[in-house]
């Protein structure tokens, strides 16, 4: 098959750029050609600061891909894991006196509750728009309701915005390349459809990553990211508790964590076994002791994150379903019945899931790119009225 078909993806992360090429096989199952990574030269508060250096390492990259593949690209599609993105939540309204609700009447409330965002956020970019409620006479509709009558109809739409100097440093940095930036992705918006398009049943629903060193939650709502936020804490703050009361040296915490089993259950008497603790002399640890420390400080992570957490305050009323990924699993697989109890006290049901690997990543975009996502919105430009037809407009509407 030609390489003509073949497609460049970045993903740009805390820690590196991903770079992949791929392609849809004879299958129509998507295929990775070619795939490296280069570390980020210099990301702060979630954008990018350091420009000339970025370009000069993505440029390098890029080149070393088209010169391997005997191809130049004229496009790309970017996937965004850390940059600063905010979201709006915004419902606009129709008088429809028992009238049939047409294509006009959803593209009119869209493009004025886009311009409404356009105009507040002056100094942001819109990068989605989704369909996130319809309401026709005080009841919600679950689909699109073009063609049905009433009297009064709501739709809700949600938006996610970023800083409008990292959207144009981006757009910079690549027009550098000769290269198009075809789509822009939030990484959240992608593994939230894929975790949609997994679980048919799951309408609404939160999705919590626990990394190393930072966390991340992110609210799905009828097939759309209403919310997200980021944490500076991750894993680590388990493992240095634990390590800071029991005395023991970082290492040595996660090579006991790596070997032992933490249940609900475990008598008082059981002892961290001696071969797991070298170099440690005259030390007896409870594994009791360990759990209790796991539980304290899980309890309060998932109390700052989700439970105690303000800001999905409201959103806790649609779902108690709750999509959990360890990305550290190695160190604390061990924990993974204390996360379910905690869930559970506040009576949620976690779904325990591995990180989505860079192959389910890109071809989620790659589906989403070709088909589109089904909640997304896209605003469409109206043909310009008559100031007489604005003025009927004003008066009757």
């Amino acid at each position: 098959m030609s390489n003509i078909n073949h497609k460049l993806y970045i993903e740009i992360n805390d820690s590196n750029y991903i770079f992949l090429v791929g392609k849809m096989d004879e299958h129509n199952n998507f295929k990775v050609i070619y795939k490296s990574e280069a570390p980020i030269e210099k990301i702060e508060k979630n954008s990018i600061s350091t420009l000339q250096k970025n370009f000069n390492l993505i440029k390098e990259n890029i080149y070393i891909i088209e010169q391997k593949l005997n191809f130049t690209f004229n496009e790309l599609v970017l996937i965004l894991d850390n940059f600063s993105t905010k979201y709006i939540n915004l419902t606009g309204f129709k008088k429809l006196n028992r009238s049939q609700i047409s294509r006009e009447n959803i593209t009119y409330i869209l493009n004025t509750l886009k311009a409404c965002v356009d105009e507040i956020e002056f100094e942001k970019t819109i990068l989605h728009i989704f369909n996130s409620r319809f309401y026709l006479d005080g009841k919600e509709i679950y689909n699109l309701p073009i063609g049905l009558f009433g009297d009064f109809y709501a739709h809700e739409l949600s938006f996610v915005l970023i800083n409008t100097n990292d959207y144009k440093n981006l757009q910079n940095i690549f027009d550098k390349c000769n290269l198009k930036i075809k789509k822009i992705f939030t990484k959240s918006f992608i593994e939230g459809a894929y975790t949609c398009e997994k679980q048919l049943n799951i309408k609404n629903f939160f999705q919590i990553k626990i990394n190393q060193k930072n966390s991340k939650i992110f609210y799905y709502e009828n097939n759309s990211l209403k919310f997200e936020q980021l944490f500076n804490f991750g894993t680590d703050i388990i493992i240095k508790d634990i390590s800071k009361i029991t005395s023991l040296d970082l290492n040595i915490i996660k090579n006991i964590l790596k070997k032992i089993k933490l249940k609900d259950n475990i008598a008082e008497s059981e002892l961290i076994e001696e071969n797991l603790l070298i170099d440690c002399k005259n030390k007896k640890i409870k594994k009791k002791l360990i759990y209790d420390i796991a539980l304290a400080r899980i309890k309060e992570i998932f109390d700052i994150i989700l439970f105690k957490n303000i800001n999905f305050k409201n959103y806790k009323n649609f779902t108690k379903d709750i999509f959990l990924d360890l990305n550290d699993k190695s160190q604390i697989k061990c924990f993974d019945k204390i996360f379910s109890k905690v869930c559970s006290e506040y009576n949620c049901h976690i779904n325990l899931t591995d990180s989505l690997f860079n192959k389910k990543i890109f071809s989620t975009v790659n589906k989403l790119v070709h088909f589109g996502w089904k909640s997304e919105a896209i605003p469409l430009t109206q043909s310009k009225k008559s100031l007489i037809a604005r003025i009927f407009d004003a008066i009757f509407e």
